[in-house]
């Protein structure tokens, strides 16, 4: 059975006032907190949406972990490394790689680049890089009526380049520098482009090249050996396990590499933006609560007799006190509660039927991307009605502090 304290604050949020002023601010108030709600959500929504989208695109081209050695020394056994690593838990496949920085140029331009020498068959198993392809494939061995070997770029460089399918770039390599002058001459591979990628990403599409492990080696004239192994898991968020069974299984002097790792700063960025976003976007809440407090104050000076006849019948200053403080809590759980379904409702229309579309050739994705998380909206409600209930201590203490003769004598 409902107290009639509860009773009280639903009538007087319902009741018509002598002038219709507060019942107007009790409406801009939930509205108040309902477009705060429904901001912080859709805001969130959008900020998780790119986030996913940028890890997919990351991990499209990384591993999800890296085994190095300390100290940049190469793998010289990393055939049988590779194998160690794939017999371990969670662990799908494991590829051989190159990497290193050097420049690539054209017959119209040149620009510096990250090589990465791949073994095309095992990493395509461990990233999408297959499925990347604008144009060609990854075709890295030689081709015999170009005698080369083939290269696959990002699209933002072969437009930079101004080359397409087979036409001939050069590779230079300051490792693989050949001694023939004072200050040494880097050395120079011709190669034929057999593919142009797109992941979406700019530091991918404009600075990255791939070509053979073989052609890699020859290049730096490295031997048998590689920088190190990337591996790919059956669950993204195993790594921490993994990493642990690797390391333990290879010791020193071997040691992992994770995606969150790679990529710390930009997800810690993007992190730092998201709760920023959420902290200024939270101010529109916090003024729908100073909202509250005049609305409250206001209805205990229009009810000033009502509060005194009702201490004159018996009701204690707890009662008053709780019955204000209802009343800011009904406005903050009606704007809370609308701010939510509106929210999702907006981006559940956005999320179905990509309301909002991008320019593809500009952001890769065609439409805003949405990713709503039940935890976010945990977060927003308790926050925004911790924050009502807040706003409706200083007007229910003002109410219960009345005294009896004084109220009902009041005009």
């Amino acid at each position: 059975m409902a107290s009639y304290e509860f009773f009280l604050a639903k009538r007087y949020l319902k009741a018509k006032c002598r002038t219709g002023f507060i019942s107007t601010t009790t409406y801009i108030s939930i509205g108040g907190v309902a477009l705060g709600v429904t901001a912080l959500i859709i805001v969130l929504s959008l900020m998780n949406g790119f986030s996913t989208e940028v890890r997919n695109k990351l991990l499209g081209m990384d591993a999800h972990l890296r085994v190095l050695k300390f100290h940049g020394e190469w793998i010289e056994d990393y055939e049988k490394v590779a194998k160690q690593i794939e017999r371990l838990p969670h662990v799908v496949a494991a590829s051989p790689f190159i990497y290193w920085e050097g420049m690539v140029a054209s017959a119209h331009s040149a620009a510096g680049v990250k090589i990465k020498g791949i073994d095309p068959t095992s990493a395509s198993k461990v990233t999408d890089i297959g499925q990347r392809f604008l144009y060609g494939a990854l075709r890295l061995g030689p081709v015999q009526e170009k005698n080369c070997w083939g290269i696959a770029i990002g699209s933002t460089l072969a437009d930079r380049l101004q080359v397409n399918l087979g036409d001939e770039v050069y590779l230079l390599s300051p490792k693989g520098t050949t001694v023939t002058s004072l200050w040494g001459t880097p050395k120079m591979r011709r190669f034929v482009v057999t593919g142009i990628f797109q992941v979406g990403l700019y530091d991918f599409d404009a600075s990255l090249v791939c070509i053979s492990l073989r052609s890699a080696q020859l290049l730096l004239g490295s031997g048998d050996e590689v920088t190190g192994i990337e591996a790919k898991l059956d669950d993204l968020y195993k790594v921490g396990t993994a990493t642990k069974q690797i390391n333990r299984a290879l010791g020193y002097p071997y040691y992992t590499l994770t995606w969150a790792q790679m990529y710390r700063h930009l997800f810690n960025w993007m992190k730092l933006e998201k709760w920023g976003s959420f902290i200024v976007l939270s101010l529109i809440i916090l003024v729908a609560a100073f909202s509250i407090i005049s609305t409250l104050v206001m209805m205990v000076m229009e009810k000033t007799r009502e509060i005194g006849i009702l201490k004159a019948m018996g009701a204690t200053s707890k009662s008053i006190r709780k019955i204000f403080m209802l009343q800011g809590l009904v406005t903050g759980v009606l704007g809370t509660a609308s701010g939510c379904v509106v929210g999702y409702l907006l981006c559940w229309i956005q999320e179905n039927f990509k309301v909002i579309s991008l320019p593809a050739d500009i952001y890769i994705i065609s439409a805003v991307p949405v990713n709503m998380r039940p935890l976010d909206f945990i977060c927003i409600s308790a926050g925004s009605l911790a924050i009502c209930f807040l706003a409706s201590l200083y007007p229910a203490n003002k109410a219960s502090s009345l005294q009896p003769v004084e109220a009902i004598r009041y005009e």
